[in-house]
């Protein structure tokens, strides 16, 4: 890189202001939450209510478990069981 263009470069660096650590947690925790409470409501609307109960409990247990497959493979589940169940 030229002296010219790394000088505009650490300029636009130097520029940038720096974020606040627990001010930008505090910011993506709310959106996570709002997020998962939409998705909550969105479950309650679109499946029974013992499925729903299911899906809540496994989408806080890979949270705390940090595995998104236990979320997934359950919904996965749900799907194929779907397609399979003969037309009413």
């Amino acid at each position: 890189m030229d002296k010219k263009m790394r000088g505009i470069v650490d300029e636009l660096l130097d520029y940038a202001p720096t974020r606040d650590t627990e001010l930008f947690i505090e910011s993506r925790g709310q959106q996570v939450i709002a997020s998962a409470l939409h998705l909550v409501r969105l479950i309650r609307e679109n499946f029974s209510a013992e499925v729903a109960n299911d899906l809540n409990k496994r989408l806080v247990r890979a949270i705390a478990c940090e595995d998104q497959a236990k979320f997934t493979r359950r919904l996965k589940a749900l799907r194929e069981a779907k397609t399979k169940a003969p037309p009413k």
